[in-house]
C-alpha cells in the first residue's frame, strides 16, 4: 500500500469519524430537547435533575458522563466550570454537547491510532506509532480544556470591549432618575441588541433579584464569575451606590477615566511589543535587501577592478 492511498484511507476515516460523532451528538441533542418539550407539556412527568440520568438519551447520557470522568481526572479544581460560565455555557444543553465531546475525543483520536497501526506502513513504524499513541492520550486530555479556555477568553475580550457603553448607558439612566435595578432591568429590556454578552449576563442578575437575592451579592457573583477587571470595577461602584447611598454619575465617570486610561497602557504596550517585533523582521529581511542594494553596486565595481589588475 504506496503512501496515496494510505492518507486517502487516513482521511475518510477522520470525515466519517467527524460526521458521525456530529450525527449522533445532533440526535442525541433533538432527542433531549423534544423530552423536554413533553415535560413541559405533562407538568405530572417525573422532573429530570441532569443530563446524566436522561433516559431519552441514554448514549449521550453516558458518553457525557464518560466526558465528566475525564474532566474530573484533569480538571481537580473545578475550572472547567468556572471557564463555562464564562463561555456562556450555561445552559443543560450546552454542557451536555460539551461533555459528549469531551468523551468522544479519546475514541476518535484511538480510532485514528488504530487505524494508523493497521494501515500504516513506515520505516521506524513501532517508534512512530507509539509517539503517534502518547500525542492522542495528550490531545485526548489537554485539547478540550485549551479549546474552552480560549472561548471563555474570547467572550472575556467582548464583554470587556461593551464596558464602555455600558457605564455611559447608566449614566443616563441614573440621570433619568431610575434606581440601580431599574436601570439593569431596563438594560437588559431595551440594550440587548447593544450589549448582547452583558444583557445576558445581566439576564441572570434579574432573575436573581426577582427571587430575593440582595443587589450587592448578585453583582458581586457576576463580578467574580466573569472575572473581567473592567466590568469588575463598574459593579463594585454600582454594589458602593446600592449599600450605601449617594452620587453615582461621578463615580461611574471616574471609573471610566481608569478604565479609559488602562486600556491607553495596554494599547502602548501593544504598540511598544508590535516595533519590536517590526524591529527583528526590518533586521532579518529588509536591512539585507538595502545593503545589497545599496553596497551591492559598489561590490561589484570592485571586483571588476581587481580582475582587470589581475588580468593587466
Amino acid at each position: 500500500m504506496n503512501a496515496q492511498v494510505f492518507g486517502l484511507m487516513v482521511a475518510a476515516t477522520i470525515i466519517i469519524a467527524i460526521v458521525g460523532v456530529g450525527a449522533m451528538i445532533l440526535l442525541a441533542v433533538r432527542g433531549h430537547d423534544r423530552a423536554r418539550i413533553r415535560r413541559r407539556l405533562n407538568p405530572e412527568a417525573e422532573a429530570v435533575p441532569g443530563f446524566d440520568e436522561a433516559e431519552e438519551a441514554p448514549v449521550l447520557s453516558s458518553i457525557a458522563r464518560g466526558g465528566r470522568a475525564i474532566e474530573g481526572v484533569v480538571d481537580s479544581e473545578g475550572e472547567s466550570g468556572r471557564l463555562m460560565i464564562q463561555a456562556g455555557w450555561r445552559s443543560t444543553e450546552r454542557r451536555l454537547m460539551w461533555y459528549a465531546f469531551q468523551g468522544l475525543l479519546p475514541v476518535v483520536m484511538g480510532a485514528l491510532v488504530i487505524a494508523f497501526a493497521v494501515f500504516g506502513e513506515a520505516k521506524n513504524k513501532t517508534m512512530l506509532l507509539l509517539l503517534l499513541v502518547i500525542a492522542a492520550a495528550i490531545l485526548s486530555f489537554l485539547l478540550p480544556r485549551w479549546i474552552l479556555r480560549g472561548l471563555a477568553s474570547s467572550r472575556q475580550q467582548r464583554i470587556k470591549n461593551e464596558v464602555p457603553l455600558f457605564i455611559h448607558l447608566l449614566v443616563l439612566l441614573f440621570e433619568a432618575g431610575l434606581s440601580a435595578r431599574q436601570a439593569l432591568t431596563s438594560l437588559v429590556r431595551e440594550g440587548s441588541g447593544v450589549l448582547p454578552e452583558l444583557g445576558r449576563e445581566l439576564e441572570l442578575v434579574i432573575r436573581q433579584l426577582d427571587a430575593g437575592a440582595e443587589t450587592g451579592e448578585a453583582l458581586k457573583n457576576l463580578s467574580e464569575a466573569i472575572d473581567v477587571d473592567d466590568l469588575g470595577t463598574v459593579l463594585a461602584v454600582l454594589r458602593q451606590v446600592d449599600r450605601y447611598g449617594g452620587e453615582v454619575r461621578e463615580p461611574l465617570l471616574e471609573a471610566l477615566d481608569v478604565i479609559e486610561e488602562r486600556r491607553s497602557l495596554d494599547l502602548r504596550e501593544r504598540v511598544n511589543v508590535m516595533s519590536g517585533r517590526m524591529t527583528v523582521v526590518m533586521v532579518l529581511f529588509f536591512f539585507p535587501a538595502l545593503l545589497i542594494f545599496v553596497a551591492g553596486p559598489a561590490f561589484v565595481s570592485v571586483l571588476r577592478a581587481l580582475g582587470e589588475i589581475g588580468g593587466g
